[in-house]
C-alpha cells in the first residue's frame, strides 16, 4: 500500500511541476514572445526551482527530507 501511495504522490508532484511549466510558457507566449526555444527555456526555469527543492534533504516541509 505504501508504494502506491508513493505513485500517487510522485504524479500529484509531477503533474504540479507540468502545471507550472505550461503557467510560464502560456504567460510568456501572451507578452508576446514567440520564439519556441525561449518558451520553452522559461517552462523549463519553472520548474527548476521547485525541482530544486525537491532535491534538497534539508528541506522537511517536502522533499528528500520531509516523510
Amino acid at each position: 500500500m505504501e508504494q502506491v501511495m508513493n505513485k500517487v504522490k510522485a504524479k500529484a508532484i509531477a503533474v504540479s511541476y507540468l502545471r507550472a511549466g505550461i503557467a510560464a510558457a502560456i504567460a510568456l507566449y501572451l507578452a508576446g514572445e514567440t520564439d519556441l526555444k525561449t518558451i520553452a527555456m522559461a517552462a523549463v526555469a519553472a520548474v527548476a526551482g521547485p525541482v530544486l527543492k525537491a532535491l534538497d534533504p534539508k528541506a522537511t516541509e517536502f522533499g528528500r527530507g520531509s516523510k
